[in-house]
């Protein structure tokens, strides 16, 4: 849940919500003029806790803008181990993130916090940054997701939609496919976590169930909400079916018995053979109906 930090009634709001994880935005949803109010609200907000049982992270300005290293230095040193993460935007080359990465390791040791105890979230928005996906991927072991942002990334090729998330008329497949899923394949390649960006059109129902349910396909562990009125449609559409969580469940029951039992490397269930490669997919399936409390 995308929360701007100027906002202390959204930040009460947030604190409720049934979200994962909770992004204190400094950067796009902050005017100019607001940024330095926004900074000590969110640090307020951090210090006074009631986040139980979600991750916190901060979105702070790129490494580009003035603002970018006050940010980092307010909310670490004002609520030292509040911060679960930092979301750096914008980020076309790994050198962005290590230059995070060196600040974050300062801070931490004179704020007396364990060595990398903060995460990165790194985000996607440009055609520059896509080139470089997969250096960036690798730029930190501070990493923890790659984040898609359709709005910037569709304005830097040009995209003709004036909906963020969404598709442009005129095209016949999905115009998202291919930056998603080269962002896919580079984050799982380094062992992180892939997360679609929001889709803006807060009251589009059908478009976001689209939008969610396409990103969870293709194998992407969350997606961003603007609004809370998107947090189940989002929510529903990363769960597994109940059906294919039991099948999940029963593929590995069986090749379990299989492999311990019957000393066999091959099943049939229900028609179908499986193997390892089958409880590799159906250990995904079970992790995420599990985490959604199937």
């Amino acid at each position: 849940m995308s929360v701007p930090a100027s906002s202390e009634r959204f930040l009460a709001k947030a604190r409720e919500l049934a979200v994962d994880e909770v992004m204190l935005d400094l950067e796009d949803s902050v005017a100019p003029e607001a940024k330095p109010a926004a900074r000590e609200l969110a640090t307020r907000a951090l210090a006074s806790g009631g986040w139980d049982g979600k991750l916190v992270a901060v979105r702070v300005n790129d490494v580009t803008t003035p603002w970018a290293y006050q940010d980092v230095i307010a909310v670490v040193e004002g609520a030292p181990g509040a911060v679960d993460s930092l979301i750096l935007p914008k980020v076309s080359d790994p050198g962005a993130v290590v230059l995070l990465d060196v600040l974050l390791s300062q801070l931490e040791r004179a704020a007396g916090l364990e060595q990398g105890r903060i995460g990165i979230e790194a985000q996607i928005e440009d055609a520059a940054g896509l080139a470089a996906v997969e250096a960036i991927a690798a730029a930190s072991r501070r990493l923890v997701c790659l984040v898609f942002g359709p709005a910037d990334f569709m304005a830097s090729i040009g995209m003709r939609s004036l909906t963020v998330g969404g598709q442009p008329a005129g095209y016949a497949f999905d115009a998202h496919h291919y930056p998603l899923m080269r962002m896919l394949v580079a984050a799982k390649a380094r062992g992180l976590q892939a997360i679609d960006g929001p889709y803006a059109k807060i009251h589009d129902a059908d478009g976001l169930r689209a939008a969610a349910s396409s990103a969870a396909a293709l194998g992407y562990d969350g997606k961003w909400v603007l609004h809370p009125g998107q947090v189940g449609i989002v929510n529903d559409a990363f769960t597994p079916a109940a059906g294919d969580y039991q099948r999940a469940v029963r593929i590995l029951d069986a090749y379990g018995r299989a492999t311990s039992v019957d000393r066999r490397g091959a099943v049939m269930l229900d028609g179908e053979m499986i193997d390892e490669a089958s409880r590799k997919l159906a250990l995904a399936i079970v992790a995420k109906g599990n985490a959604a409390g199937l």
